[in-house]
């Protein structure tokens, strides 16, 4: 059902000449003998096992969905994923990016990244299981007990066991402080925790020998609210003396959800009875904790929609060469065929080229903030560290909604290239609209990510994080600014990066005087960040594809083509935006409720 090839050209074009990763991994003392040719090789044996392995099973792992026992509440995947996983298990790419004390390979995170991308884009449901994993991994290395690490970490790393985060009940979604799970203290150490969890993404599936839960509940005499939250591991089977898995513990699948897309994946109901677990970290300070796996995956889900960016954006273009329909306005462009190739329309390739601008804007994007990620944890300098730190804060909302945001979009742009055929399930474009659709929900509702990037991340500091990010793009329009070549990506440039500054200033005095305005101002808010930092890039690429344009690769032409568009096209929706942030809270208050 259609087709897959990993965009190694513009990979190595991100890695290589935009973000000189190789350069940038000298710096730190973990990466420094990692070379281009190293990265290459990773990334093109990941091609090669997306493209094989899992992008065969995307539309009948979609088709068949996962299914559950009632009587034992085992779940069966679909049909070729439990293969798969073992593949991706015996070839080392759950150890990619983790730590050679547990069993992992050390490569770094940017590279990793580039592994996920090719993961989504050729089965979001399947990949799923693996990237919560990672998300786990993370939480426990940074918050888990010596012993912990020691039980939990090598399995996890290896892939042998995989992991899930119970968050969610059916009363409250994001507003964790209402919680009701209970966890109650054992004369062993450990708790009895009980409750029901539901969205339990990959919670019970049989890929893998154990399913380590992640698991908030409250202690009995903790504190209302997020200030009372408590995270626990919960394994599925309780590990023996040996470290095996051993007993059934009492957490286990009540119901799979029936949903929109991503059937493939096993999104599950769980239900906990007096099931046992230990405490990760202090008491009541869950949140602490699982705020490393929650940011984690709300990298993960941008890396989710660009993906299915990419993904949708190549079989549209196979089908737009394909596909004969009507002339040209301007004349025949096929004469030997009855009817030209849609591809020659400029509506079609409006929507051609706006999933070809999200697709390489955000792999940019993603890349970036990856390598940022690097420099966080392995810099020797403290003030290097801490600048990445703030960079990856502040633009980890940003990933999380203006890519998933825009894969909606360009999926949905992708299906309408294919008219009443991609309304049809046979030619697979249906499958990534309805996939891309969730990305926008969990991990934090795109509203909630506004809230949290206007809100905690720009005006709770005074603006610091956003200003370093700010510096950067002035830095590269003073460089540029007297370039003639580079004028009509530099000017946009920085006449957004100052309509930002003024906007901030003014969503933050109307603050002070109504809380509201911020959450009327957050969405088309953030939309703006989005494009200043995709606009930053695509100036950036640009200026590489000018120098390069008469190489005599086509490359460079196309990228040059690509940004050109991006600045024509998509870049002005910001006037729109800047403009309802403005408008106030008042046109959304002023309606009572029982009026609606």
């Amino acid at each position: 059902m259609g087709q897959y090839t990993a965009p190694l050209r513009d990979m190595h074009f991100v890695l290589h000449e935009l973000l000189q990763v190789e350069n940038e991994l000298k710096q730190l003392p973990a990466h420094a003998d990692i070379d281009a040719d190293t990265i290459n090789q990773v990334i093109e044996e990941g091609a090669k096992f997306t493209a094989k392995v899992l992008f065969p099973l995307n539309h009948t792992g979609d088709r068949e969905g996962c299914r559950l026992d009632p009587q034992s509440h085992a779940v069966a995947t679909p049909a070729g994923f439990k293969e798969a996983y073992r593949q991706y298990v015996d070839a080392g790419w759950p150890a990619l990016s983790c730590d050679p004390a547990y069993g992992g390979q050390g490569l770094p995170i940017v590279v990793n990244n580039a592994l996920y991308e090719m993961l989504n884009s050729s089965n979001q449901a399947w990949t799923m299981y693996t990237g919560l994993s990672h998300g786990a991994y993370e939480c426990l290395h940074a918050h888990g007990t010596p012993q912990q690490k020691q039980l939990y970490l090598p399995k996890i790393v290896s892939g042998e066991w995989t992991a899930t985060m119970c968050l969610t009940e059916s009363h409250c979604g994001t507003d964790l402080g209402l919680l009701r799970s209970k966890a109650e203290p054992l004369s062993d150490g450990s708790y009895k925790i009980s409750g029901s969890k539901i969205f339990i993404s990959a919670g019970e599936h049989d890929m893998a020998a154990n399913i380590i839960h992640l698991v908030l509940a409250r202690l009995p005499d903790a504190p209302k609210g997020t200030k009372g939250i408590s995270l626990f591991i919960v394994p599925k089977f309780l590990p023996d003396a040996d470290g095996k898995p051993g007993a059934r513990n009492g957490i286990s699948c009540g119901a799979i959800e029936e949903k929109m897309g991503i059937h493939g994946n096993s999104t599950c109901q769980m239900n906990l009875d007096d099931a046992v677990g230990w405490l990760i970290g202090e008491p009541n300070k869950g949140l602490n904790a699982m705020f490393v796996m929650m940011n984690a995956a709300r990298l993960g889900v941008g890396m989710q929609s660009l993906g299915l960016t990419e993904v949708a954006y190549q079989n549209a273009v196979v089908y737009a060469k394909d596909r004969l329909q009507m002339r040209s306005l301007s004349g025949a462009k096929a004469p030997d065929k009855p009817a030209d190739p849609i591809i020659v329309h400029p509506d079609v390739r409006r929507m051609l080229l706006t999933a070809r601008a999200y697709a390489e804007g955000g792999r940019a994007f993603c890349s970036f903030i990856a390598l940022q990620i690097d420099r966080e944890l392995n810099h020797p300098d403290a003030k290097v560290r801490a600048d990445a730190a703030d960079l990856v804060a502040l633009l980890t909302p940003v990933i999380k909604s203006f890519i998933t945001d825009n894969g909606w979009i360009a999926t949905s742009e992708a299906m309408q290239v294919y008219g009443g055929h991609g309304f049809i399930a046979e030619w697979g474009m249906e499958q990534y609209v309805r996939d891309a659709r969730i990305n926008m929900i969990y991990e934090g509702t795109n509203t909630i990510q506004s809230l949290d990037l206007l809100g905690r991340k720009v005006l709770l500091d005074r603006g610091a994080k956003l200003k370093k990010f700010g510096a950067m793009v002035q830095d590269f329009v003073e460089e540029n600014g007297a370039s003639e070549a580079l004028n009509e990506f530099v000017t946009p440039l920085a006449d957004l990066g100052g309509k930002l500054t003024k906007l901030t200033m003014e969503i933050g005095m109307k603050a002070m005087g109504n809380q509201d305005e911020v959450g009327a101002a957050a969405v088309p808010y953030l939309r703006v960040v989005g494009h200043l930092v995709y606009a930053y890039f695509f100036a950036r690429m640009a200026k590489i594809a000018l120098e390069k344009q008469d190489s005599g690769d086509p490359f460079y032409k196309a990228k040059l083509a690509t940004a050109r568009f991006y600045f024509a096209r998509l870049l002005p929706e910001t006037a729109m935006l800047i403009r309802q942030a403005r408008a106030g809270s008042a046109c959304l208050l002023d309606l009572e409720a029982e009026l609606f």
